[in-house]
Formats: structure tokens, C-alpha cells, sequence
């Protein structure tokens, strides 16, 4: 049924070297789309490309350059864009008093300024009628927990740019979603969820609301992308949640969450990477 709309659309996908990109990927080829790839790990983004007939670049978002670059040069092969999907993004843990503060201007460099400088770049291509953007936000924009203040952060903004971009495409005929997700199997739930910080915070649990399926939330995608939905949620509760975020927001407060202290201790000394390995950052004079 989601085929036909799909055949032949010229889609960009922004960290699509594992994960939600690369699941997205294989999917959308198979339904006939003609696919432009960036990532940041040049092998897996190559694999990816190699199985789904993509054209590909190795891009990190937070540069504003290296995106104006590499969409200009991958728009130009595919002969135009018809959707793009900015789904790069990061996450670490992080106590907001204590942490690491390079762990917060790292998030919001990847997931915030790193979709605005896609949607900046891609934006004019897919403004025409039958144009789409897709932002890839969380339930963590809508629910804020402890340890996760950077990546709620970023995604905050993230849902606030989709809501303001499909405001300003509306003359074009352009329209623009937001997907919320939960915990879905990909390796950055496993990663982020993997450290001690959060096993102490969430005791005998492995994770915060269940993990859920990554093939049901691609499908959930693939429906989205080919109706240019507003609002894409996986699992498809997380749809239910959005609109009583105030009320959701005081019951996980009110959770008990006896050894939030000492999840709190550890995430302060604890050196865990970011769920995507990061470039060396280069000091400007």
C-alpha cells in the first residue's frame, strides 16, 4: 500500500550508517526510493550504500560547511530531492550539576545545530509540492529525565524547528514531520542504557518505558514518510503522550528513584563514549 508513493522519490538520510538510518534505508530502497546517504563511519555508510544502490557521503552534521557541501553534491547526483529524513543524532549521559559540559555542547552541536544546518541545506530542494522533511525528535523532548538532560535539550529543539519549518514550507506545498520515538532496538538505546550510572538508576529494569521493536517503528516510518504525516510516533503509544506531556512529565517525577544519588555520583566520574564516536575537534584560533 506505501509502495507506490515511495517509488522514485529521491531521499537524503542523515546518519544512516546504523541503526534507524540504515534500517530506513533498506526499507525505502526496497519500495523503489532512489537514495542519498551521510554518515559518519565511512565503512558501515559504504555497506549501507553498496546494499541499497545509494549514493553516499561520510559528513559530520555539526560542520556547517561539510553538510552545504555534501547535500549540493548528492542533490546534484540523485537530479534533485523529494524528502529528507535528518535522523543523525547522539547521546551520552549527563548529571547537569557536575557533568562533563562538553557532553552538552557536543549533543546540541549533533542533534540541534546539526539538523538545522540539514534542513538549511536540503530545505530549498524539497520545497516544492510533494516535498517533505522529516525531523528525527524523541519522547525525550516531550519527557525529561535524569541523565538525559542534554539529549532532551537537543531534542526539544529539534521538535521546535519541525514545528517552525512547517510553517515557513507551507507556501511551497512542502510539508514537515516529527517522529517520536521510545526506546527502540538499535545500538544506541543498548548504549546508552549500557552504562553503571544507568543501571543504578534503574535498578532491575534495562530501560526506562520497554524496549521496542525497530522493524514495527520502521514500518510506522515507512507509512509516515509516504503520507508526509505531521506526527510520526514509535511505538505508536508514544503518539498518546505527546498531547498530556504536562501530565506525564509530573508522574515521572513523582517516581520513586531510590539510588538517584548515587546514578548521579557515577555518571559524574563515569567516561563512557557518546553512542556515535565523534570527530576529533579541531580548536579554531
Amino acid at each position: 500500500m506505501a509502495a507506490e508513493p515511495l517509488t522514485g522519490r529521491r531521499v537524503l538520510i542523515t546518519g544512516a550508517a546504523r541503526g534507524i538510518g540504515a534500517a530506513l534505508a533498506a526499507r525505502l530502497a526496497s519500495r523503489g526510493a532512489r537514495l542519498a546517504l551521510l554518515g559518519l563511519e565511512p565503512d558501515l555508510l559504504r555497506q549501507v550504500a553498496e546494499r541499497t544502490g545509494a549514493v553516499w557521503r561520510e559528513c559530520d552534521v555539526s560542520d556547517r560547511a561539510q553538510v552545504d557541501t555534501a547535500v549540493a553534491e548528492l542533490v546534484g547526483e540523485l537530479g534533485g530531492l523529494d524528502v529528507v529524513v535528518a535522523n543523525a543524532g547522539i547521546a551520552r549521559q549527563l548529571a547537569m550539576i557536575g557533568g562533563d559540559p562538553e557532553v552538552m555542547e557536543r549533543t546540541l552541536a549533533v542533534n540541534a545545530l546539526g539538523t538545522y544546518y540539514t534542513l538549511r541545506a536540503a530545505g530549498p530542494h524539497v520545497a516544492h509540492p510533494g516535498g517533505y522533511a522529516l525531523l528525527t525528535a524523541s519522547l525525550g523532548a516531550a519527557v525529561h529525565l535524569p541523565l538525559m538532560g542534554a539529549y532532551s535539550a537537543s531534542k526539544a529543539a529539534v521538535e521546535a524547528m519541525g514545528n517552525t519549518l512547517r510553517q515557513e514550507l507551507r507556501p511551497s506545498g512542502a510539508r514537515v514531520g516529527v517522529a517520536f520515538y521510545s526506546e527502540l532496538d538499535t545500538e544506541m538505546t543498548s548504549r546508552g542504557f549500557g552504562t553503571e550510572a544507568a543501571k543504578a538508576l534503574l535498578g532491575r529494569h534495562t530501560s526506562l518505558s520497554g524496549v521496542s521493536s525497530l522493524p514495527r517503528a520502521i514500518d510506522t516510518l515507512e507509512r509516515g514518510i509516504a503520507r508526509r504525516s505531521r506526527t510520526i510516533a514509535a511505538p505508536v503509544w508514544g503518539r498518546a503522550v505527546l498531547p498530556a506531556r504536562a501530565l506525564a512529565q509530573r508522574v515521572v517525577e513523582l517516581k520513586p528513584l531510590p539510588q538517584l544519588e548515587r546514578a548521579l555520583e557515577l555518571a559524574r566520574t563515569e567516561d563512557v563514549p557518546f553512542t556515535t564516536a565523534q570527530p576529533e575537534r579541531v580548536e579554531r584560533s
